[in-house]
This record gives C-alpha cells, sequence and structure tokens, in this order.
C-alpha cells in the first residue's frame, strides 16, 4: 500500500510540476485561431516529454529507499555489510567511478541500481540475493550494477524516454489537428471533439509503441551490463553461473520505477516486447560468445 500511494503522490506531484511550467512558459497556447502554433506545440512537448522523464531520474535514489525500505551500510561492522561494501568499492574503484551509497533490503533475489549521476548512486541488493546465491555469484551481480552506473545507463533511459514522450505529444496533437480540421471539417476557431477524441487514442497508441521501443533499448543495455561484469571482474564464468542461478529463481515483484534497473524480470509471451530485460537463455548465451 506505502509503494502504491507513494508511486500515485509522485505521479501526481510530477504532472503538476509540468502544469505549472507549461503556464508559466506560455506554451500551452500552442491551438490559435490562426491554426496550430508549432514552435508552441513543440516547446510543450518537450517540456512534457523530457520534464516528467528527468523530474523521475532526480528523485530515483530518495524513491528507491522509500519503496523498497534500503538500508544503507556504509560503514557498517557486520562481515556480510562489510565485504559487500569493499566489493562495490573494489569494482568502482576499477570502473572509475565514485563510490556509490551500498544497501540491502528485504526481498526476493534481486538487485538494482539508480541515482541521477553515476557519482552519486545507489547500488542494492535483496537479501532473498544473499541468502540464494554463492559469494561469487553476487559479486557478479554487484559487478553487473556498477557497470549499469559506469555506462551512465539511468541518464541514457531517462533521455531515451523523454524523446519518446515528446514525438507521443507532438504528432498525437498534430494528427488531432489534422483530423479536426482536414478529415471532419470543423469550421469553428477552437478545436472540436475530433481533435480531443484523436488526441486521446493517439497518446494511448503511440506510447505503447513507444514503450515497446524503450524496452527495446533497456534489454540491450542489460546485455552491456552483463559484458561489464564479466569484465570487472576479469572472467564470464562468475557471471554465467549467476543469471543460471536467477533464472531458476522468482524475482518478485519490484516498484514500477525500479523494475527497468533489477537485475532480474521474467518476460513471457507478448509481454517480453514491453520487458526491460532479455530472457535469461539470451544473456547467458549473448555473454558465452562474447570475446
Amino acid at each position: 500500500m506505502k509503494r502504491i500511494a507513494l508511486f500515485v503522490l509522485t505521479n501526481l506531484g510530477v504532472m503538476l510540476v509540468l502544469g505549472l511550467a507549461v503556464n508559466l512558459l506560455g506554451l500551452n497556447r500552442f491551438l490559435t485561431a490562426n491554426g496550430l502554433d508549432l514552435t508552441s506545440l513543440l516547446g510543450f512537448a518537450l517540456v512534457m516529454g523530457f520534464g516528467g522523464a528527468f523530474i523521475s531520474l532526480l528523485i530515483s535514489k530518495p524513491m528507491a529507499k522509500w519503496t523498497t525500505g534500503v538500508q544503507v551500510i556504509n560503514g557498517s561492522t557486520d562481515p556480510t555489510h562489510a565485504w559487500l561494501v569493499s566489493t562495490v568499492e573494489r569494482f568502482s574503484q576499477k570502473a572509475g567511478i565514485q563510490m556509490p551509497e551500498v544497501g540491502i533490503y528485504e526481498g526476493p533475489p534481486n538487485a538494482f541500481a539508480t541515482g541521477a549521476f553515476k557519482n552519486s548512486a545507489l547500488v542494492a541488493v535483496s537479501t532473498g540475493l544473499l541468502q540464494s546465491m554463492t559469494r561469487e555469484e553476487v559479486e557478479a551481480v554487484v559487478g553487473h550494477e556498477v557497470a549499469h552506473v559506469a555506462n551512465g545507463d539511468m541518464v541514457t533511459m531517462a533521455l531515451i524516454q523523454g524523446v519518446m514522450n515528446t514525438f507521443v505529444v507532438f504528432l498525437s496533437r498534430v494528427i488531432g489537428y489534422v483530423v479536426d480540421k482536414v478529415v471532419l471539417r470543423n469550421q469553428n476557431d477552437g478545436p472540436g471533439i475530433g481533435y480531443y477524441v484523436t488526441t486521446v487514442v493517439l497518446d494511448l497508441v503511440l506510447g505503447v509503441v513507444a514503450a515497446i521501443i524503450v524496452a527495446w533499448f533497456s534489454r540491450q543495455r542489460e546485455f552491456r551490463a552483463d559484458a561489464g561484469a564479466a569484465n570487472l571482474m576479469g572472467r564470464k564464468q562468475p557471471m554465467i553461473n549467476a543469471l543460471a542461478r536467477l533464472g531458476g529463481l522468482d524475482p518478485g515483484e519490484m516498484p514500477k520505477a525500479m523494475q527497468a534497473m533489477g537485475i532480474s524480470a521474467r518476460p513471457g509471451g507478448m509481454m517480453a516486447l514491453f520487458s526491460s530485460h532479455p530472457p535469461m537463455e539470451q544473456r547467458i548465451e549473448r555473454l558465452r560468445q562474447a570475446a
């Protein structure tokens, strides 16, 4: 219930901020008596498209802590905690990034990395992961998450999401205007029902297409992070073993905002098109074939 409430409140807050921004900038006046002002519409689309993506990116680390209940363990004297922190530190130095915060949270076998900047990130693993995997396999998973941070994947995904959102907002309103004025021949100064219906339908349809494209980019990012973990460890087998182990475990349900940054997911059927992670078999095969 807490996760759902935070998710809803966060999205409402983001929409409120974006609504105020477009009003203050006057970008919501793209429908004029003389037709469609494409410059204002593009500005509106950019704010709505990139605004939500970057606000989500900026608050990703605190949201991850709140929704998963992460306990930050940097400086902990617990032997397991100290080993986990030293592992992240070793990989971070090798990857050329500053030491992230390291955390543990209660949950099924999984792990994630998040944060707006690669030098102020968070790497977290679940208690289920620590309990069900060998130390070498956990190290491989940690290397995978550090590779995500070093590759700047959080920022990359925000940029891709922003571009897709912008295209959806811009195209749906342009097409809606054409349908309303050209196809349905609305002669009134303001937009008619054709504009509003077409815009809503296209926001949904184009949003689905955008989600498929974003998910494809996310899956390529997972392949790169797997290879990055193998590079950090100096050999591929630990990461292959970790993926094989994760393939037989239930990763559970992570909060929506964190799913793309987790180590494990289970895509299947048509939903595989929308999955942020490739099937484990594909990841293992890609890693085995890597030089």
